[in-house]
């Protein structure tokens, strides 16, 4: 799967007063109507059993000047937020400065393998005009249009 191009983003959610966020390139659109996404966790997350108990998580959908944000929540460790700008907003984590961000509901949680698929009825979305963060063959990157053809 590494030939595929996916977008890279952080997903949060709060314990008590603590944040806590996971670096995910397996997420995706799901429906409009109502609007809604998906993302994959791993199923003995520290972060799936946080989404578990408070039924809601953001998805902070990462800028193409993000890769160290990337980086420090693919790691493991309680310290991922100490040196990260962020709000709480609509109960959930929402990093500052990001290509996106959605506050989400758990409809429905789903095995898939070693994976658990988190449904989010969105809540709450904002959007900034952003070249998104990519993750292609184990390297960063971002979109590029291609040339008009004639």
């Amino acid at each position: 799967m590494a030939g595929v191009c996916t977008p890279v983003a952080v997903v949060t959610a709060m314990d008590g007063a603590r944040p806590h966020g996971t670096t995910v390139s397996a997420f995706a659109s799901l429906s409009m109507t109502p609007p809604m996404v998906l993302v994959c966790l791993e199923r003995g997350s520290e972060l799936l059993r946080i989404i578990r108990e408070s039924e809601q998580f953001g998805m902070n959908i990462l800028g193409s000047a993000h890769s160290d944000l990337a980086t420090t929540f693919a790691r493991k460790g309680l310290d991922k937020f100490d040196s990260v700008d962020w709000d709480l907003r609509s109960g959930v984590p929402k990093l500052v400065g990001t290509s996106g961000w959605l506050a989400c509901v758990v409809s429905q949680l789903v095995d898939g393998g070693d994976h658990v698929i988190a449904f989010g009825r969105v809540k709450e979305a904002t959007a900034a005009d952003i070249q998104p963060l990519t993750y292609h063959k184990r390297k960063f990157g971002t979109h590029a249009p291609l040339e008009s053809v004639r």
